[in-house]
């Protein structure tokens, strides 16, 4: 998969600054088309280990398991994707290891899909009440610093946990 940047992905390359600069060398990711050019250049990056998942639950365990090892990482996933991993979040706050998410939203702007609004309105929330601290970016120009602020909560701290929502308004909306 080639890294590429059109209009309205500036967000990926900044997105993926941040991840170097804070030393990230493992990142766990569910396909998502919001996510696209972010995956591809954490995928084309020879520093970074690139995992595709089969489930939301799985980057947790992931994250897990590379903090154990000496890595830094990050999970990326779509705002339905949260609903699939509350317990894994408590597994994270009960094994004290630190936990950075990148979700883009779904249910918001121009949202087609009726089926996407709840968990839209839930991520946030529930992300907040399993002891995350939550930012939104709804301009590009926000995402790396946003990023930047997540990862030295998270491993600045004694195992902070950080979630950047990327509004659906700046990925754009789907179209089928």
């Amino acid at each position: 998969m080639a890294a590429s940047e059109g209009k309205g992905r500036r967000w990926h390359a900044d997105a993926l600054a941040a991840l170097k600069r804070h030393g990230v060398r493992q990142v766990g990711y569910v396909p998502d088309a919001g996510l696209s050019g972010l995956i591809a250049f954490c995928e084309d990056d020879p520093d970074i280990d690139a995992t595709v998942l089969t489930t939301e639950e799985e980057g947790v365990a992931l994250l897990a398991g590379a903090w154990l090892g000496g890595d830094r990482g990050c999970l990326m996933m779509q705002s339905s994707g949260v609903g699939n991993i509350p317990n894994m979040l408590a597994m994270r706050e009960s094994g004290g290891f630190p936990l950075v998410m990148i979700v883009t939203m779904r249910g918001e702007h121009a949202e087609f899909n009726p089926w996407q609004e709840p968990m839209g309105r839930m991520t946030q929330p529930l992300l907040e009440a399993a002891g995350l601290t939550v930012t939104r970016a709804a301009a590009e120009d926000a995402v790396g610093g946003l990023l930047d602020d997540a990862f030295t909560h998270a491993y600045g701290s004694s195992a902070g946990a950080a979630a950047v929502l990327i509004s659906q308004e700046l990925i754009g909306a789907k179209t089928w």
